[in-house]
């Protein structure tokens, strides 16, 4: 339903396309009135007189008919006129006209061009809306870890071992391009402590953050 504001901006509109549509009509009458007044009447075209040849009363009958019908004789057959635009133009306003389209009530299914609110139009869905369909993707569930996070890897390489003189066993360990020879209870990269040195394996402690594992035997 329009709202009074948007009935008068309505009204407000087809005033201004009726008053531009009779002063179109006004200035093409204006126009055509000045254009009739200042074009200058065609001039006559010039009569050609011949020489006779042969009968001469002929020629003089002829000229006796073009003077009195007051016409050239050019050849041709003359145009019907059968109205003229500006006597077909009325300047006056119609009211009647105003009020029939004030009348109107805009039902299209597009945009009303005379309201400055575009409401879209709602979709019709025939017959009764389906219900939602149910979730049916049932995979694997994966479980949440709700723990503290792993702590990060120990970044050692364990590739071989040495006996001293003594017996002391200890332990090449491979830290990015470093390569340490360690015994039990030393301290690699000022970060990790060895434990134990076995034949297949080397426990190490992460002193930054307690993690203990054990380094296998690099092979290759």
């Amino acid at each position: 339903m329009s709202t009074p504001q948007q009935k008068e901006q309505q009204k407000k509109m087809i005033a201004y396309i009726v008053f531009g549509v009779v002063f179109l009509g006004a200035a093409i009458y204006v126009y055509e009135t000045d254009f009739a007044t200042s074009t200058p009447a065609p001039q006559q075209a010039p009569v050609v007189l011949t020489k006779p040849s042969g009968n001469t009363p002929r020629a003089g009958a002829a000229q006796s008919a073009s003077q009195g019908t007051g016409q050239g004789v050019a050849p041709g057959v003359a145009a019907t006129k059968m109205a003229s635009t500006s006597s077909s133009l009325d300047p006056t306003l119609d009211e009647r006209a105003m009020l029939r389209t004030e009348s109107l009530v805009y039902t299209g299914t597009g945009r009303n061009i005379f309201s400055l609110v575009y409401v879209p139009p709602t979709a019709k869905v025939n017959g009764p809306v389906p219900p939602a369909r149910p979730n049916t993707n049932t995979g694997p569930v994966v479980p949440v870890q709700t723990g503290p996070p792993p702590p990060p890897p120990i970044n050692l390489k364990f590739f071989g071992t040495e006996v001293t003189s003594d017996g002391k066993k200890q332990a090449f360990l491979l830290h990015d391009e470093d390569v340490y020879l360690a015994a039990e209870g030393d301290i690699v990269a000022r970060r990790y402590k060895v434990h134990s040195i076995g034949p297949g394996g080397v426990e190490v402690e992460d002193l930054s953050n307690g993690n203990v594992k054990s380094l296998p035997l690099q092979t290759n």
